[in-house]
């Protein structure tokens, strides 16, 4: 098998695993970042926790909720623990940098309320419950499914990297 039809495969299982978690959950910010953490073997049960009302900020149209659990995975493994390594801190920038503008240029923003105008024309207020009924017959939660797969994809290609850079830097002493 191919590197690139391994990553074809490992791709097509990450929107399989966001199907099925987000049917469970409804929920975009701890699918991203349950699948996240499932596929790349991370540590983040009490982040699972958090994200709880991480959807549009609170369901407030803010922060898309899918961005927000993708660079939360992205934090796992490029953040620092250390609040004074600043070297981590500014190294932990580009790959999230990268993920929020392959992100907004897919969905043609990062908050909620303007993900939902960008592909279904107009936002919902998730909050208030005829405007949720509205969203999910205009077909949002297909939408919010896409925006999630997205999501998912842009992170593991970012963490993926960082899976290549480690076994190359392991590589190398190998050889010493």
């Amino acid at each position: 098998m191919t590197h690139t039809h391994h990553h074809i495969e490992f791709f097509n299982e990450l929107d399989q695993a966001v199907d099925e978690r987000l049917a469970l959950s409804g929920h975009c910010a701890q699918t991203t970042f349950a699948v996240l953490v499932e596929a790349f073997g991370l540590n983040g049960r009490q982040i699972l926790k958090a994200l709880t009302v991480a959807p549009g900020v609170a369901l407030r149209g803010e922060t898309c909720g899918a961005a927000l659990g993708g660079l939360l995975a992205l934090g796992l493994v490029y953040g620092r623990d250390d609040l004074g390594d600043m070297i981590t801190f500014l190294s932990a920038l580009p790959p999230a940098r990268r993920f929020c503008r392959a992100f907004e240029a897919a969905n043609g923003a990062m908050s909620c309320a303007a993900i939902q105008e960008h592909h279904l024309g107009r936002p919902f207020d998730l909050a208030r419950q005829q405007a949720f009924i509205d969203y999910l017959h205009s077909g949002g939660y297909e939408v919010c499914a896409g925006v999630v797969k997205e999501a998912v994809r842009l992170a593991a290609a970012e963490l993926l990297v960082a899976e290549a850079d480690e076994a190359s830097a392991q590589d190398v002493w190998r050889t010493v």
